[in-house]
């Protein structure tokens, strides 16, 4: 059996004004926290053996996955488009909107449509490319959103709508 897997699908390219600060900080942070792994890194690898130092190793791999995040972030933050501006028309669901929706319990959740890199599902924060956000993309109030999750059917209505 081979392990080769089909690409994903390349996510949507917005994000909100906060989400991208938060990337830029994450990427400056990571870039400071990257000097003191190479320095432990240096450390470690002065001790002799390094295929037995434990120290070592867990500090290659530290520096990888660093590594690893960077190049994406650089990667992909100057692809990104900026949306802070609000739809013409607010009473509409669109990116960047909190909508609240109440479910056949009378339950109420209130969740956020943001880009695919500033998912949060404690926060309600959904990406754009979800299947809950797809369905609910150029809905009205009141409108009644329907959407399979797994082998079950969910159905809510949009109770508010907000930017």
């Amino acid at each position: 059996m081979s392990r080769w897997r089909p690409p994903r699908p390349k996510s949507s390219p917005y994000v909100t004004a906060q989400g991208y600060q938060v990337l830029e900080a994450e990427l400056k942070q990571l870039w400071e926290r990257r000097k003191h792994v190479t320095a432990a890194l240096s450390a470690a690898a002065a001790e002799g053996d390094r295929s037995e130092n434990a120290e070592y190793i867990y500090r290659k791999k530290e520096l990888r996955e660093i590594d690893r995040r960077i190049h994406y972030l650089q990667k992909r933050l100057p692809s990104l488009t900026i949306v802070s501006e609000k739809p013409s028309n607010q009473n509409q669901v669109f990116f960047g909107a909190w909508v609240t929706l109440e479910t056949m319990d009378g339950e109420e959740v209130t969740y956020r449509i943001v880009g695919a890199d500033e998912i949060d599902t404690s926060g309600g924060l959904i990406s754009l490319d979800s299947p809950l956000a797809r369905a609910l993309l150029k809905k009205n109030l009141d409108d009644e959103v329907v959407f399979r999750q797994a082998e079950r059917e969910l159905r809510y209505y949009i109770v508010d709508i907000r930017y």
